[in-house]
C-alpha cells in the first residue's frame, strides 16, 4: 500500500513523541512518506501521494461491504451491477463507467473515459456482502423493494439468490420506525465491533477477496450534536469501553471497518465519521473516509439550480420543497427525529451556494423550508416539488416550479458504485482522512475543520475531474482560455 504500516509509524510515532513538533520520513517504494506530528496529530504531506505509474494497478477481488444490503438502494446497485457485468444493462448514472475527462488543451481533444484513464478496479472483481435486519436474500429483497422489474431480476435470481445477508448490529432507539429480529447478539459495543471484523475476515477469506471498501447503506438515524465523547479517538474508546449509549450502530460499523483498515462512506446524514475522533482515527490508520448523505432527487436539483441563479445575480425570495416517499426510507423519515438528521442535511445547501453573507441584497432573508412525507402508494418513486420565488431587475418577481418525478434508487445506485472504485483508488494512492475530492456526491460533504463546504454541483466536479488529472500528473484546468488569444500572432 502507499502509506507505511501502523508498526513503522508506531515507531516513528514514539520517537517524536517528546517533542510538541516533529516530521518523521519513511522511505517506502520510489517515494519518500512524510508524516507532521503536531501535537498529537497525524498529517500526512504530499510527498506521501502516489502520482501515475506508482499507483498499484487494482489486482484481486474488491469487496464491497454494505451495512443494509437489503435495502432498496443496496438491491438496486447488486442487481444493475451484475446486468451490466452479463451485458442485459447499461451503467447509466455512473461517471467511472460512462463519464470522460479532458485532458490539456482544447485543441488537443483529448478526452478519455474515466476508467481508461485512472487505474479503477474492474467490475468483473467486485463481490458484494454485507448486514442486515432481515433475512431475506438478495432476490427476495429485491423483489420487495419493488424498484427494477421482474424482466430485470429473473434472469439473474441465481446470483442474486446467492446474496445472504450477515446478522445486523441495531438499536432501535436510533430508528424507531423499523423492527427487524436478524439481530446480532453481543452484549456490548465492543464485542459488536469485534463480531463485525470477524464478519468480514470470513467474507474476505471465504472469497479471496484482496481489498475492501464499506459503504453505510442503513437507514437515517435520530438526530444527534457532536456531543464530548466525538472530540478524539481516546474518548471515543472510552465511552466505548463504557457502553455510552450515545454510541449509534453506525458508528459500531464505522469503527469496525477504520480498525480493519478499509475505507469508509457515509450514505446517510448521520455523523457517523464526521466527527473529530473518527477523522483522527482514518488519519491514523491511514484510512480514507467520505460522507455524508447521498446527492440524489430534489437536493441534486437544487445544487443545479441554485448555482444558476447565483451565477446570473437573481435574488430569492423563497424556496419550498416538499416530498412524497413510500419506501423504507420514507418510512424512517416519517419519525420526527430522523426527519430532523435528514432536515438538516438538505437545508444547508442553499445557504453554502448562495452565500447571503456576501450578497444580501439578494439572498439576506430567503425563506427555505423542506418537508418529507411518508407516502407508501409511491414505494421507491420519490416526487419532489420545489416552488422557488425569485426577483429580477429592479425587484420585479418571477417563479419556477420544479416537479422531479424521480427513482430514488436509480439515482442512488451509480453514486455507489462510483464511490466504491474512486475510494478503492484512495486507499491505493496513500489519501487518508476527509475525501473532500468526493463532495460531489453527497448532500452535506465533509470537509476539514475551518473550511466551508463546497455544495455547488459544477465546482464540485471541477474539483473531482481535477483530483483525477492531479493524481495522473496532467494539468489542471481552469477554463481560463484568454491564453488562446493572447499569443495569437498579430497580422
Amino acid at each position: 500500500m502507499g502509506l507505511p504500516t501502523l508498526s513503522a509509524w508506531q515507531a516513528a510515532h514514539r520517537s517524536a513523541c517528546s517533542f510538541p513538533s516533529a516530521a518523521v520520513n519513511v522511505h517506502s517504494g520510489k517515494i519518500k512518506v512524510q508524516w507532521r506530528i503536531s501535537n498529537g496529530r497525524v498529517k500526512l504531506k504530499e510527498e506521501s501521494l502516489k502520482r501515475k505509474q506508482e499507483i498499484q494497478t487494482p489486482k484481486g477481488k474488491l469487496g464491497v461491504l454494505i451495512p443494509g444490503i437489503g435495502g432498496a438502494v443496496s438491491t438496486t446497485l447488486i442487481a444493475g451491477t451484475e446486468l451490466v457485468r452479463q451485458g442485459l444493462g447499461e451503467p447509466i448514472g455512473s461517471l467511472t463507467q460512462l463519464g470522460t475527462i479532458r485532458l490539456g488543451k482544447r485543441f488537443e481533444h483529448r478526452s478519455p473515459k474515466i476508467k481508461e484513464f485512472v487505474p479503477l478496479a474492474n467490475l468483473e472483481d467486485i463481490v458484494f456482502a454485507g448486514w442486515d435486519l432481515y433475512e431475506a436474500n438478495g432476490y427476495e429483497a429485491s423483489l420487495y423493494a419493488r424498484v427494477l422489474n421482474r424482466e430485470h431480476l429473473d434472469p439473474i435470481k441465481g446470483f442474486l439468490s446467492e446474496i445472504k445477508p450477515m446478522k445486523a448490529a441495531f438499536d432501535r432507539k436510533f430508528v424507531r420506525n423499523l423492527d427487524g429480529s436478524y439481530i446480532k447478539e453481543e452484549k456490548s459495543l465492543r464485542q459488536l465491533v469485534e463480531a463485525i471484523k470477524e464478519d468480514m475476515e470470513a467474507f474476505k477469506s471465504q472469497n479471496g477477496i484482496e481489498r475492501c471498501v464499506m459503504v453505510w447503506c442503513g437507514s437515517t438515524e435520530i438526530y444527534s450534536e457532536a456531543s464530548d465523547i466525538y472530540q478524539s479517538s481516546q474518548t471515543l474508546y472510552e465511552a466505548l469501553e463504557h457502553n455510552d449509549p450515545r454510541i449509534p450502530p453506525s458508528m459500531i460499523y464505522a469503527l469496525a471497518a477504520l480498525e480493519s483498515g478499509i475505507p469508509f462512506v457515509n450514505g446517510a446524514p448521520n455523523l457517523t465519521v464526521d466527527v473529530p475522533a473518527m477523522i483522527q482515527l482514518a488519519q491514523e490508520k491511514g484510512v480514507p473516509i467520505a460522507g455524508k448523505d447521498f446527492k440524489t432527487g430534489q437536493t441534486l436539483m437544487k445544487t443545479i439550480l441554485a448555482p444558476g441563479l447565483k451565477a446570473r445575480a437573481l435574488g430569492l425570495e423563497g424556496w419550498f420543497s416538499t416530498n412524497i416517499l413510500g419506501n423504507r426510507d420514507g418510512l424512517v423519515l416519517d419519525d420526527k427525529d430522523s426527519f430532523k438528521t435528514k432536515e438538516e442535511s438538505k437545508l444547508s445547501v442553499l445557504e453554502y451556494i448562495l452565500q447571503p453573507q456576501l450578497y444580501p441584497t439578494l439572498y439576506k432573508n430567503y425563506f427555505h423550508k423542506v418537508t418529507i412525507n411518508y407516502y407508501p402508494p409511491r414505494g421507491d418513486n420519490k416526487e419532489g416539488w420545489d416552488c422557488i420565488d425569485i426577483y429580477g431587475w429592479l425587484g420585479y418577481p418571477m417563479q419556477i416550479k420544479v416537479d422531479f418525478l424521480c427513482r430514488d434508487s436509480i439515482l442512488a445506485a451509480p453514486l455507489i458504485l462510483d464511490l466504491v472504485l474512486f475510494m478503492d483508488l484512495a486507499q491505493r494512492v496513500g489519501m487518508s482522512g476527509i475525501q473532500e475530492w468526493l463532495s460531489f456526491y453527497f448532500k452535506s460533504p465533509m470537509h476539514k475543520e475551518g473550511l466551508y463546504p463546497e455544495h455547488d454541483l459544477f465546482i464540485q466536479s471541477m474539483k473531482l475531474k481535477n483530483t483525477l488529472r492531479y493524481l495522473m500528473g496532467e494539468e489542471q484546468i481552469t477554463h481560463f482560455g484568454l491564453d488562446y488569444y493572447l499569443n495569437e500572432k498579430q497580422e
